[in-house]
């Protein structure tokens, strides 16, 4: 399976999504970027354009595709690759997203948020490092396991 997830950028803030509206949610409860899966034919880049306008109501203007990010878990039938995008300019109103609650966080407050162990990995790439990067997260249950970053062991 493949996903995107994007983190919109202002005033040293990152657009984060409560994930609380949905009952049977796996992200129940966590903070998360916006993203979600690709449809037939679509490119990473138009799959988080389309993602981002659905969710949040915003236009993307400038974005950067900042990595890719491979799930394995014990419990899934299939991988994910996620395509991790931040997005630097943009325009429009926002709107009400039925998966949950949009809001502005600082960057120094983000990893206060009840969020997966993995994306405190990918978040903190985002901040320290502009280059591309590649993760791998190995989850048993919903507790990591293994962190791989460009086929290296971290954890």
């Amino acid at each position: 399976m493949q996903t995107t997830l994007c983190y919109i950028e202002k005033d040293n803030q990152y657009l984060m999504l409560h994930r609380i509206s949905k009952h049977n949610d796996p992200n129940r409860d966590k903070w998360l970027g916006v993203g979600g899966k690709f449809e037939k034919d679509e490119s990473p880049e138009e799959c988080m354009l389309r993602e981002v306008r659905e969710e949040t109501g915003l236009i993307v203007d400038e974005f950067k595709y900042r990595g890719i990010v491979t799930f394995v878990s014990n419990e899934w039938q299939e991988t994910e690759y996620m395509h991790l995008f931040t997005v630097s300019e943009f325009h429009g109103e926002m709107i009400e997203c039925d998966e949950g609650k949009l809001e502005w966080v600082n960057k120094d407050k983000l990893f206060n948020l009840p969020m997966w162990a993995g994306d405190r990995y990918f978040l903190n790439e985002l901040q320290e490092n502009n280059e591309f990067f590649s993760l791998k997260l190995v989850y048993y249950g919903n507790e990591l396991k293994e962190v791989y970053k460009s086929g290296k062991r971290v954890i």
